[in-house]
């Protein structure tokens, strides 16, 4: 198969077909997991396309789908097949956010509201190490710099001229004050963050704290569209030990409203720009 099937895309379509398939025979997943002998959290998962899916999974269901046109099983197995395959990020081992890393990957932009640190798209690597240091102390070096090596691997979808991820960010003024690596390394970041500003798919904004109370006060969160129009936007929640992937219709609206309104509150590009030179010039003043 080709290289660049991403198969955390293909689990999620795949599920979504298969519950359009339930929907169409008017069965409940719990339904569906008597006739299957299985658990009704398994189907779940496999609809919300945070499980893998088996051909032979994907066999049973179109049997209690009856299913009949054999075009549509090939197809369906063949998504399985490809859902089973393995994305970059696995050469890099064992990383907890890969199910995000899948759909960054395969986004067509991304709506990011940050009030800690830079987004790790928009770091330099002087910066993401010091980050992914101070947030994981007990990690080593070697787990240090394979997550900064993924980090920057990421980066790739930001600098791709044939087809760039469309990136708006909105961050509180703390990631600009918050001194990460030490005064040389923010102004660095500070710098680079100025000089991605000025691509025509790179949107940048600052929410100064002279706003105050605004609607991104309850933490980061990720907006993430396709250019598939039968791929559901996904809303992300970083967690410590977990993440939350959130796709219904109000949840999506709700953030996408409180989003409008981090953007209209927040220093406009052309400010934002200048805001960050003052910050990286008093960090270069040391």
């Amino acid at each position: 198969m080709a290289s660049n099937v991403n198969p955390t895309v293909r689990r999620r379509r795949l599920g979504q077909e298969l519950r359009r398939l339930r929907e169409q025979r008017n069965m409940t997943a719990e339904e569906v997991a008597d006739r299957l002998l299985v658990s009704q959290s398994k189907i779940s998962r496999l609809e919300n396309g945070r499980r893998s899916i088996s051909q032979r999974d994907v066999r049973d269901l179109c049997g209690v789908y009856e299913v009949e046109d054999r075009r549509i099983v090939d197809s369906l197995m063949q998504m399985a097949k490809e859902s089973r395959q393995q994305g970059w990020w696995h050469a890099f081992g064992d990383i907890p956010y890969s199910v995000y890393i899948g759909l960054e990957t395969d986004a067509a932009s991304l709506r990011v509201y940050e009030p800690q640190v830079v987004p790790g798209l928009l770091q330099t690597q002087p910066y993401a190490e010091a980050v992914v240091a101070g947030a994981l102390p007990e990690a080593t070096a070697a787990d240090i710099e394979r997550r900064v090596q993924v980090r920057m691997r990421r980066q790739e979808r930001i600098k791709d001229e044939r087809n760039p991820l469309r990136l708006w960010a909105v961050l509180d003024e703390s990631v600009l004050r918050r001194e990460v690596g030490g005064k040389h390394t923010m102004a660095e970041q500070l710098e680079y963050l100025n000089e991605m500003s000025q691509q025509p798919h790179v949107t940048l904004q600052v929410m100064p704290f002279s706003m105050g109370a605004h609607p991104g006060v309850n933490g980061q969160y990720a907006i993430l569209e396709f250019p598939e129009a039968t791929d559901s936007t996904v809303i992300y929640l970083e967690g410590v030990t977990s993440d939350l992937y959130l796709e219904k219709a109000n949840d999506v609206q709700n953030y996408s409203v409180m989003y409008e309104h981090l953007r209209a509150q927040a220093l406009n590009p052309d400010q934002t720009r200048e805001f960050i030179e003052t910050v990286a010039k008093e960090y270069a003043r040391g």
